[in-house]
């Protein structure tokens, strides 16, 4: 079923976006090493990833001085070679710098080692995305999450997540976590403006926001509605925490067309769900929380949205987190720009009263009500 009303789609950019995408900044030569830095990607990424790992840019940032090949060699208790290797690719990557015959770590560098926000990404990007983005050019033509098959069996990654490795699964929830946990505070007083006592949070993963409302305050009772397997790790996470009596679990798959919301709540809230779907089928699960919706009630959706970013790197980081959703998450999904949410908003019978911007690492808070 297509919801969506057939229009010219015009793209509207926060101002720093419309600077940076909208004009050629790059001379010629800066243009080409752009083009080699593009075709080694992987190689610039394991790399930079392993002189994090070997502890090589910390050795380098604290010594004042830097070092020199036999010393990092020493150091690191690798081989001549490997060290040669690495420290000559990230020189010319631009992590290290080299002067007095030793190396030393670049601004980039330290910011490749100290951002937690860099250290979120490579870890998703290595142990969940790495292997299953050589099948984009496969899912991007069947619509389909065709990485996936390097991780499991299932149609979506969200099925299989209870079951993936330690080291996958904490990668990919660490990920996940950090995005939507610096969000929390500023999200609260938003949601609880009207004192809610009944909130539905669809698609509410393993509770930590649900964990955060019933801490927040002391009446409200949540529903989590999710995946049979999202609701297992629901409850072995909010086992003994404070408030967990006041959570409680609903089995629904939101791809199913026919599977309804249920109603009776006063605030619905949904964070960083949409990405996972196709523009139809946020906007189908939109119409049925709708329908469910009395007049008095508020639906809350948070997201990041790549043009509605201050600073360009944020919006840099989503539009490439993007392609996850796409080669491994669902075959169909995509980090939004909010044109087209807002245009599944309004398809699904809702009406925007807010729009509240850097929420948190540069989140979205849209408050709709029914028409």
């Amino acid at each position: 079923m297509n919801f969506g009303k057939t229009k010219k789609i015009i793209m509207n950019l926060f101002p720093a976006l419309q600077e940076r995408y909208t004009k050629e900044r790059l001379s010629a030569l800066e243009a080409q090493r752009l083009a080699h830095e593009i075709s080694f990607g992987p190689i610039i990424f394991q790399v930079s990833r392993l002189m994090k790992k070997f502890g090589i840019l910390q050795m380098l940032i604290d010594s004042k001085k830097g070092l020199t090949l036999d010393e990092v060699t020493e150091k690191t208790k690798l081989s001549k070679h490997a060290c040669q290797q690495l420290l000559t690719s990230s020189l010319t990557i631009g992590t290290v710098l080299y002067s007095n015959e030793k190396f030393i770590c670049s601004k980039a560098g330290w910011f490749l080692l100290n951002d937690p926000l860099v250290k979120a990404d490579m870890d998703f990007i290595h142990d969940v995305n790495y292997l299953g983005l050589f099948y984009l050019e496969e899912a991007l033509l069947n619509g389909k999450p065709e990485g996936l098959r390097v991780l499991g069996d299932w149609s979506t990654i969200y099925e299989g997540l209870s079951q993936l490795p330690e080291n996958i699964r904490n990668s990919w929830f660490g990920f996940d976590h950090y995005y939507s946990d610096q969000s929390f505070d500023e999200a609260l007083p938003i949601v609880f403006e009207n004192k809610p006592k009944m909130i539905l949070d669809i698609g509410g993963n393993t509770g930590r926001w649900a964990l955060r409302c019933v801490d927040y305050n002391f009446d409200v009772q949540i529903t989590i509605l999710d995946l049979p397997q999202q609701l297992e790790l629901m409850k072995q996470y909010k086992e003994g925490k404070n408030g967990a009596d006041r959570i409680l679990g609903y089995n629904c798959n939101l791809l199913d067309q026919q599977a309804q919301i249920p109603s009776g709540f006063e605030a619905i809230w949904i964070s960083q769900i949409f990405d996972c779907f196709s523009e139809d089928e946020t906007t189908s699960i939109l119409t049925r929380a709708a329908e469910s919706m009395s007049n008095d009630t508020k639906l809350y959706i948070m997201q990041t949205f790549w043009d509605r970013q201050r600073f360009e790197t944020a919006s840099y980081i989503m539009a490439q987190f993007s392609i996850y959703f796409t080669a491994l998450a669902s075959g169909n999904g995509k980090t939004y720009h909010s044109d087209d949410m807002v245009r599944c908003i309004e398809a699904a019978g809702l009406q925007i009263e807010t729009i509240k911007d850097g929420i948190g690492k540069g989140h979205s808070i849209i408050t709709c009500k029914k028409k």
